[in-house]
């Protein structure tokens, strides 16, 4: 029996290892068929590796909230939809690379929603990176001095859910509308992109102020996006 622990450990299958152990203590390892027992193996195995693989993305994913989907609170008079949180809910918006639009006064739950989605779509397997914008524009500007730029931009283009929140906050500089388009037209119909906003969509083309750069951007985040626009005033003030 030691030498079948000995070996799970040395082969890293630690799930398998745990559940065999499991198996011995209650007695049950010999009252099983050996397809049984492969069975509760593998099926642990699996599970621990997904647990793993689940933990690994959350903490990559730097999350603002510690959120999830149950978590949400349904009300149509605050615009949470059911139906397009199950549709969001199925990650086919993923699989075709679309957006996801939310907007909503500070404090309304924008940030909350966003992280839910994106531990959502890490409980799928899916990669997710979270940012404040204006910091990952920041960041961009760095990088671009110091010459990883393109390494940035590869890895943002690979991440299958980029999530930007605090969109339109602050002044985006000339360079960092270039950044921004470039990083929206690397992901354009490949990954999907969600933006958290306290303005409306309609007000990001003044935003943006440069009509070209404008018209890229909005062009391929807005014809094929969900909207999900709060309404309703800060949570915060309630608490």
């Amino acid at each position: 029996m030691n030498q079948i622990e000995s070996q799970l450990s040395g082969l890293h299958l630690h799930g398998m290892n745990r559940t065999w152990q499991a198996l011995l203590e209650t007695r049950r390892a010999h009252e099983l068929t050996l397809a049984e027992g492969l069975e509760i193996l593998l099926q642990a195995e699996v599970e621990e590796r997904t647990n793993k693989r689940f933990e690994r993305l959350v903490k990559e994913a730097k999350f603002r909230y510690q959120a999830s989907i149950e978590e949400l609170i349904y009300d149509a008079s605050r615009g949470f939809d059911r139906s397009i949180i199950a549709t969001l809910s199925t990650s086919s918006y993923i699989q075709k690379g679309e957006s996801v639009l939310i907007t909503g006064s500070s404090g309304c739950g924008k940030s909350f929603l966003t992280s839910a989605l994106g531990h959502h779509a890490c409980s799928k397997g899916y990669s997710v990176r979270y940012y404040n914008i204006q910091k990952l524009l920041q960041g961009a500007k760095i990088a671009r001095l110091d010459g990883t730029i393109i390494k940035l931009f590869d890895k943002i283009a690979k991440t299958q859910v980029l999530i930007l929140d605090d969109f339109g906050l602050a002044h985006i500089e000339q360079q960092q509308l270039m950044d921004l388009m470039e990083i929206i037209e690397d992901r354009h119909g490949r990954n999907a992109t969600i933006i958290a906003s306290q303005l409306p969509v309609k007000n990001w083309y003044d935003i943006i102020g440069e009509a070209t750069i404008a018209d890229a951007i909005l062009d391929r985040l807005v014809h094929t996006s969900f909207r999900i626009e709060i309404k309703g005033e800060s949570l915060r003030k309630k608490q």
